[in-house]
């Protein structure tokens, strides 16, 4: 039988951002590429990330967590899912302590240090954003990434040109216009993140700089297609706007899901990420769910 088999899951949403929250501490089981796609292609399964808990590698941290997008691929962040993450091991009376009020969580993009402020708001320091071309990465030299080359359209009259690069432990390409739902991003999205200038693919945004304290934002994510919210897609944005001089270094982010508010702290550079989660449903998953897996 399937490793994986009979484990109970938790469904979770970071404001509509679609999250399976799945437990292996104590085992050695480790959730493939195959197994991810096969879960979310379940009628009722569907999530835009995966997120699996494993025990802590690095002393001092709570866990290990691996991310899986929809495809399977792995991711090396995700903001909202951090905070269903975050919930779940310090309110699930299964999963979690009620007690605690701060953890931190490791993923392949680094240390993620959480903190509970109420009942479902929690805090996420998503750590320095990384700027250099070859940390996001980029294929090719770009002395500053705050507006790089690339565009989509007639040269002389682009669609989409310039965007700001930034990785959050996964790259993030910022086109900035003055409103994000005028494009069709189920067009874009896909061309974007596939483009040679992203040897491992990238999140393409469209964000709208309503105010200094105030970002409208759209965002494709990397191996998930459009999502409700994107949480490492909206600490890149402040960032972004921010190298640009377009935003304070605090601002509310505002996506089809709902609102974040973001501040990239000047005192030591990290960003931080405050919203909410909801838990919808808890279960098991079925063996059927891997026969094809």
């Amino acid at each position: 039988m399937n490793a994986l088999a009979h484990r109970r899951f938790l469904r979770m949403n970071g404001l509509g951002n679609e999250i399976t929250v799945l437990d292996l501490r104590g085992t050695k089981s480790v959730a493939s590429e195959a197994e991810a796609r096969a879960i979310a292609a379940a009628p009722g399964m569907h999530f835009d990330q995966l997120m699996v808990l494993h025990d802590p590698r690095t002393p001092g941290t709570d866990a290990f967590v691996r991310i899986y997008n929809t495809d399977g691929s792995e991711a090396g962040a995700c903001g909202n899912g951090t905070r269903c993450v975050a919930w779940a091991m310090m309110a699930d009376p299964e999963m979690g302590d009620p007690a605690r009020k701060t953890l931190t969580l490791e993923t392949k993009g680094g240390l993620l240090p959480a903190r509970r402020l109420s009942d479902l708001v929690f805090t996420v320091d998503m750590g320095k954003p990384r700027l250099a071309w070859d940390e996001i990465p980029l294929a090719e030299p770009f002395h500053d990434t705050s507006g790089f080359e690339l565009q989509i359209g007639p040269i002389d009259a682009p669609v989409l040109h310039t965007p700001g690069a930034v990785s959050m432990g996964n790259p993030h390409a910022v086109f900035f216009v003055d409103d994000p739902y005028r494009f069709n991003l189920e067009q874009i999205g896909p061309l974007l993140e596939n483009h040679p200038i992203f040897p491992d693919r990238a999140n393409i945004s469209l964000a709208a700089v309503k105010a200094p304290d105030h970002i409208v934002l759209r965002v494709w994510e990397r191996g998930a297609g459009i999502t409700r919210a994107c949480g490492s897609g909206a600490c890149a944005a402040l960032v972004a706007a921010v190298r640009r001089e377009f935003s304070d270094r605090k601002a509310t982010v505002s996506l089809p899901g709902g609102d974040l508010v973001i501040e990239w702290r000047e005192s030591d550079g990290h960003v931080l990420m405050t919203g909410p989660v909801e838990l919808e449903r808890e279960g098991v998953l079925e063996p059927a769910l891997f026969a094809a897996a």
